[in-house]
């Protein structure tokens, strides 16, 4: 990794460490500064990077700003009962251009992923989601990508790269590595009947605000997914006010820290990233502050992962087995350890989305096979399988 990329984090967030009590985060982390230098990220399992550059948000000018705010807040809370060695890597600074900020963001993250350390992005425009996407080019393998966000941003082919239209370049660009996408919690007249027709052609997953009400619906889309993306805009305005595009509508604080903590809890979830905050509309630094806790309930997360995706041991599952009207059997799998469901579908040894054949699903999906009607999530996957 080139450390050239980095730059040291605000020296009043590393001041403000010194006033806090010996047990917060501020303390435990790894912190880069000037008297400290880069961190050993020999031991490292989660690294924390912002990025200044808020050139490709669209509508929300700024969001690159204002960092040390977020870290502030998050130094200065308490840790869980963790054991993964956390650090922080200071700031990606804007690029010349917005495409060295990608080159920067998409070579550092690749390294990272490489090393089995967790990379969570804060700062800059929903559009560095497509950097985080490109880091895994030379992985080899195909992504999940889920996006909480009240709009599906994806613009077209032809638009310039910006935060409203960075899902159609995933989408789209060569080399493809997608396979599935999904929007957690989009809000209808934000978007297009076009383009909730799209996501549906496509066999994509969407939403609504108010179907995922029940935050539980969450966790299985959750285990699901390789990269997250959290645009705070989907959070309603007088929660996270630090959005110029946010809304009277939207997830409440604890509703997003939720989610967050469904992702750290997912074994597949590979890299994390929220955006789109704006410091100068941050009232009483409001966002910063549950920015902080958002990342605190990732990590609490991932400190929590059962590591039970089938199949370490056949024994630990129990296997249902249901025979559809049109004699398609779907196999479910239950964990004998956490107690969550996977619905399967059978492919040939060599394909290369075998990875994406076993579905977490919900205990609901089996009740819903058991009624001879297909579940939604398995019927889409076997579309883009097939």
């Amino acid at each position: 990794m080139n450390l050239d990329f980095f730059t040291p984090i605000e020296e009043s967030a590393a001041a403000h460490v010194l006033e806090q009590a010996p047990s917060v985060l501020g303390k435990i982390v790894q912190l880069h500064t000037v008297d400290n230098g880069f961190p050993d990220l020999t031991e490292v399992s989660i690294a924390i990077l912002g990025v200044k550059d808020g050139r490709g948000a669209v509508g929300n000018e700024g969001c690159g700003n204002g960092l040390d705010q977020i870290r502030k807040h998050f130094y200065q809370l308490f840790t869980g009962k963790w054991t993964t060695q956390i650090a922080d890597l200071g700031n990606i600074e804007k690029g010349n251009t917005v495409e060295d900020t990608y080159f920067a963001v998409k070579s550092s993250i690749e390294f990272l992923l490489k090393k089995n350390i967790m990379p969570i992005i804060i700062g800059g425009g929903q559009d560095i989601t497509y950097a985080n996407y490109r880091a895994y080019d030379n992985l080899e393998q195909t992504v999940n990508l889920v996006a909480v966000d009240s709009r599906f941003d994806l613009g077209s082919l032809e638009d310039e790269l910006t935060s409203k239209s960075y899902v159609s370049r995933i989408v789209m660009e060569e080399p493809n590595n997608l396979f599935n996408f999904s929007n957690i919690g989009y809000q209808t007249y934000f978007n297009s009947q076009d383009e909730i027709d799209l996501l549906d052609k496509l066999y994509f997953d969407a939403y609504r605000l108010g179907e995922v009400k029940d935050i539980t619906l969450v966790e299985p889309i959750m285990r699901d997914a390789d990269v997250v993306s959290i645009d705070v805009g989907s959070i309603r305005q007088s929660e996270a006010p630090a959005n110029e595009n946010a809304s009277p509508n939207g997830f409440y604080g604890e509703e997003i820290c939720a989610i967050a903590r469904y992702a750290g809890i997912s074994d597949k979830v590979t890299s994390f990233g929220i955006y789109e905050y704006n410091v100068m509309l941050d009232s009483n630094s409001q966002t910063a502050k549950l920015i902080a806790q958002i990342i605190w309930y990732f990590i609490e997360g991932m400190n929590s992962r059962a590591k039970d995706y089938p199949f370490a041991t056949k024994e630990s599952y129990q296997k249902f087995t249901v025979l559809l009207s049109d004699d398609d059997p779907i196999n479910f799998y239950k964990s004998d350890k956490s107690g969550r469901w996977w619905m399967e579908i059978n492919l040939i040894s060599n394909n290369k989305h075998k990875r994406h054949a076993l579905i977490p699903c919900s205990y609901r999906d089996y009740e819903l096979a058991l009624q001879q009607k297909t579940p939604e999530r398995w019927y889409k996957a076997l579309q883009k399988l097939v």
